[in-house]
């Protein structure tokens, strides 16, 4: 395979082939449609890159056969649908993805025609406040059940000490650690997908047009309608980019954030947790009764976690907070059996 107009060529056709592949797939009639209608574009724009090197024609014409990825992507649409592959799909250049994450648009109400309108999808305060609530919350829990079962299996109080503070250091270290690799992972998915973007709306505007009119159209929108709020918004250079990775490919730039915050923000968020089982070890006086203060102040404190997480799941406080105190109390209890089992047989 030769460079350059060939590997558009390969690059349209086989977007084409798996849009017939997610078509064959979809069930829902007027999504079907769209990726039916997506397929023809490529097929559209592969004759178009053909065009450029006629000389190719036939050897192309006869070479074209999907690449391993793609009929790995395509077998897993056939599995398990669409919508759940949107995520796979989108990396593999497929446009029109947004149908599953955005709502049909009203009759009586008209098409967005600025960025600010087109596919809304903030970061709000609430959902970083809910992760951050998560992450004490496994800090709470992992830690306090570790602290009571190296403290059942009868260690001094100096190895709980230290195995409380070796667990508070790994566990934040290792959401730290995850939770960068995944933003920043977004983050060059986002950028790559970009790149193409930015390249494809360079070279051919009108075909990008005529897709984005084709999402719009699959919501409900009249086609002429449709053409006229595409070319409106992709008329707009600084907004143009924007708008194809929302509607295009279904990214939201607003929810990407940085990686070295995001990590930063985990490991505080699961050492705040994981410390409270371990204050009454480093605060108050050495003995047995400060396991029970350690028991008791992460009970309350999973009792509250509890109530604060019925703030995001419409549940009543006392039977969140109850909940959440059953399931915490429940792993500490585990993993104090379990201490008091193994710090028996190795006695």
């Amino acid at each position: 395979m030769v460079t350059g107009a060939a590997d558009s060529w390969y690059h349209e056709k086989e977007s084409a082939w798996l849009y017939g592949e997610v078509a064959a797939a979809e069930p829902d009639a007027g999504k079907r449609e769209l990726f039916l209608k997506l397929q023809a574009a490529a097929e559209d724009q592969a004759a178009s890159w053909l065009a450029t090197r006629p000389e190719l024609t036939r050897k192309l014409e006869a070479g074209f056969s999907p690449a391993l990825r793609a009929r790995i992507v395509a077998l897993l649409v056939r599995r398990l649908g669409p919508r759940r592959m949107r995520a796979v799909l989108a990396a593999m250049k497929l446009r029109g993805l947004s149908v599953y994450t955005c709502p049909p648009a009203p009759a009586p109400h008209a098409m967005p025609t600025t960025v600010a309108e087109v596919g809304r999808r903030h970061a709000s305060v609430g959902g970083k406040l809910r992760a951050a609530v998560f992450g004490a919350s496994d800090g709470l829990v992992s830690n306090a059940s570790l602290v009571m079962g190296v403290a059942a299996a009868g260690s001094d109080f100096h190895s709980v000490q230290i195995a409380g503070a070796a667990g508070l250091l790994a566990g934040a270290l290792s959401m730290a650690a995850g939770e960068y690799v995944s933003v920043r992972s977004q983050r060059e998915f986002y950028e790559h997908q970009m790149d193409l973007e930015r390249r494809e709306l360079a070279e051919y505007p009108e075909a990008e047009a005529e897709e984005l009119a084709l999402i719009y159209h699959a919501r409900g929108i009249d086609m002429d309608e449709a053409r006229r709020i595409s070319s409106v918004l992709l008329s707009r250079p600084e907004q143009a980019l924007d708008v194809l990775a929302r509607e295009e490919l279904g990214l939201n730039p607003n929810d990407l954030g940085s990686p070295y915050g995001a990590a930063g923000s985990s490991f505080l968020a699961f050492a705040t947790g994981a410390t409270i089982p371990l204050l009454p070890f480093f605060v108050g006086s050495r003995g047995t009764a400060t396991i029970y203060w350690s028991a008791t102040l992460t009970a309350f404190m999973l009792f509250a976690v509890g109530v604060t997480l019925s703030l995001f799941t419409g549940r009543r406080a006392f039977h969140g907070g109850m909940r959440m105190l059953l399931i915490g109390g429940g792993a500490g209890v585990a993993a104090w059996a379990v201490g008091k089992l193994l710090g028996a047989s190795l006695a």
